[in-house]
């Protein structure tokens, strides 16, 4: 009869394998993760603001986890996992990703593009959080991209980190003055059909640069969509005015100013939309854009903001005060799980949310790439910033107003 026992040496190593494969099933099945979901345009002339953000959220994930992911309130570490979704800058399909993200286990969320999508995201929203009357949808939005004036109002669960246009064109054309004092007059070019374009020219650019003294013109106009700019430009040459403001996006902005070179206008200087100072602009126009003056609450002039620049390059995505905002949001929103209690467990997905939204509504301030952030009760952001101009392929930095 042949003996069944076994070498003592298999069976250490049989009993070794069990206890490893049993602590590595519990390893997994404790495995904490943190969704956070993302939406933009990814569609369209509109399409690299979304792949800019993207890229941006999904290098700052990757530096989040390798540093350890984020802590829960049990002590256990969490890794973000981060998923895009396109809105393709359209107000239903934007309804109906926020509605499923909302139907999903992710926490919060990062978006998006369109300030006329916004605004009805933010209307779909439970108003005042905890109001057990209001159906409204509870989901934290952290917004990155659109600049609407005043978009957080309709609800406790939005949230925004856009810069104050207001104050950074009210300091550009007073810096305008003082450093370029033959320029009188002021003509300005407008994307017609773009909420931030429009409102932008209107509201703000064309009103600070009257408060400032100066001699408004007028304005030419054109569609977002638009590729064909002689007409506008033949207007702006027989105004010849010294300043020209063009307040548009990369696509129809690099369109103006290709044909503005076409047709030799040449004014004394050239003022553009904060959406403008992206690498986005100086590739696709660089020579035309060549000495354009613009205020951004993003440059790489810091090593945060040197090293997210480039974690984001590698990711696909150009940085900008847009990409840059998504960035700093992925930090608010770690910080604030960190210490707001969050659990990330699939019983606790409403109970994280409102501790997110809690959080995230009781902050005062927050990291950001140029320095620190201050934020405000109507939950926006007040962002340092700076004037940047084009010079040579870079975006030089000609002004601090903070210094």
């Amino acid at each position: 009869m042949k003996s069944t026992k076994q070498p003592r040496g298999l069976l250490w190593a049989a009993a070794a394998f069990a206890i490893t494969a049993v602590a590595g099933g519990a390893h997994a099945a404790e495995e904490r993760v943190v969704k956070i979901t993302g939406y933009g345009s990814k569609t369209g002339v509109l399409r690299q603001f979304g792949i800019n953000s993207e890229a941006a959220m999904r290098a700052s994930a990757e530096q989040i986890n390798k540093a350890g992911g984020v802590k829960l309130a049990d002590g256990t570490r969490a890794r973000i996992a981060v998923d895009y979704y396109d809105d393709r800058c359209n107000v239903e399909e934007g309804l109906a990703v926020t509605r499923r993200i909302a139907s999903s286990d992710a926490l919060a969320a990062i978006g998006t593009t369109c300030s006329s999508v916004l605004e009805s995201i933010f209307g779909a929203l439970q108003k005042k959080a905890g109001d057990p009357n209001d159906a409204g949808l509870q989901l934290p939005i952290f917004t990155d991209v659109a600049m609407k004036i005043g978009l957080t109002k309709p609800s406790e669960w939005a949230f925004r980190n856009i810069p104050d246009e207001i104050g950074m064109y009210t300091k550009l054309f007073a810096w305008v003055r003082t450093n370029h004092p033959a320029v009188k007059t002021v003509y300005g070019g407008v994307e017609e059909d773009f909420v931030h374009s429009r409102q932008t020219w209107y509201s703000v650019m064309k009103e600070r640069a009257a408060a400032a003294g100066y001699d408004m013109k007028g304005e030419a106009k054109w569609l977002v969509d638009d590729s064909n700019f002689a007409g506008q430009v033949r207007q702006m040459k027989e105004v010849n005015a010294d300043v020209v403001v063009i307040s548009a996006h990369p696509y129809t902005a690099c369109g103006v100013l290709k044909e503005m070179s076409r047709q030799g206008v040449k004014p004394k200087l050239l003022v553009g939309l904060t959406s403008i100072a992206t690498p986005e602009t100086l590739d696709t126009c660089g020579k035309e854009a060549e000495g354009v003056l613009i205020p951004t609450s993003f440059a790489p002039v810091t090593p945060a903001a040197q090293a997210a620049a480039a974690a984001t390059k590698a990711y696909g995505g150009y940085s900008d005060l847009h990409s840059m905002a998504a960035w700093e949001n992925m930090l608010a929103l770690k910080k604030v799980i960190e210490t707001s209690g969050v659990q990330a467990r699939p019983d606790t997905v409403k109970a994280d949310r409102i501790k997110i939204r809690d959080g995230l509504a009781a902050m005062q301030q927050t990291e950001g790439l140029l320095g620190p952030l201050q934020r405000t009760k109507d939950r926006e952001a007040v962002k340092p910033y700076v004037f940047v101009e084009a010079n040579a392929g870079n975006w030089r930095v000609v002004n601090r107003p903070a210094d």
